[in-house]
């Protein structure tokens, strides 16, 4: 776990924690987690589940995605999703236009990343039939048009607008993207 990006999520992951616990709430709750297993789960009571994050041990690796689409991913990317299991995560960047909020994606469990690889995989397929530049989503936006993304070229960070070719940069590298974000408590 010493690549940057882990160390970097593992810092936010530790902010978000905190921040949570800054607002008197505790662990973080997710209504959409009831019944789920993973090592993330501190308690279920049938209505929500709270949870925090627990590093993968071996990390994880999106070697589904990659023989399907036959694309090598960034190792930023890799390191992103391999790293932990874990609840989304709110969070706030500033960009210079002005401050976005999105919800951080993260893995769950075991199945949870294997629908994920179905998820990019798909995102992949459809950017190479449109002839875009491959980019993996790592946020999600209120806009279901926008997503956060790693450039699987250049490992630049992206505010994507799906099917355009236009795209932010926000960071140069998902690392010092991780380490300019805000946690933000959100309570359902």
């Amino acid at each position: 776990m010493n690549h940057p990006v882990a160390i970097a999520l593992s810092a936010f992951s530790e902010r978000f924690l905190q921040a949570w616990c800054d607002a008197g709430q505790g662990f973080p709750r997710s209504g959409d987690l009831v019944g789920l297993s993973s090592d993330c789960v501190c308690s279920d009571d049938g209505y929500e589940v709270s949870w925090k994050p627990v590093a993968r041990l071996p990390m994880g690796d999106l070697a589904g995605v990659e023989q399907g689409i036959e694309l090598r991913l960034h190792e930023d990317i890799t390191a992103f999703y391999g790293s932990q299991f874990s609840g989304d995560m709110t969070a706030r960047f500033e960009t210079v236009t002005g401050m976005i909020e999105f919800d951080l994606l993260q893995a769950f469990n075991l199945d949870d990343v294997q629908r994920l690889q179905e998820n990019i995989l798909g995102h992949l397929v459809t950017q190479r039939r449109l002839k875009l530049k491959p980019t993996v989503f790592i946020g999600a936006m209120d806009s279901e048009h926008q997503v956060i993304a790693v450039c699987n070229l250049t490992g630049n960070v992206v505010l994507e607008t799906l099917g355009k070719s236009e795209r932010e940069v926000l960071a140069d590298d998902v690392a010092s993207f991780l380490d300019a974000l805000t946690p933000v408590v959100k309570v359902n």
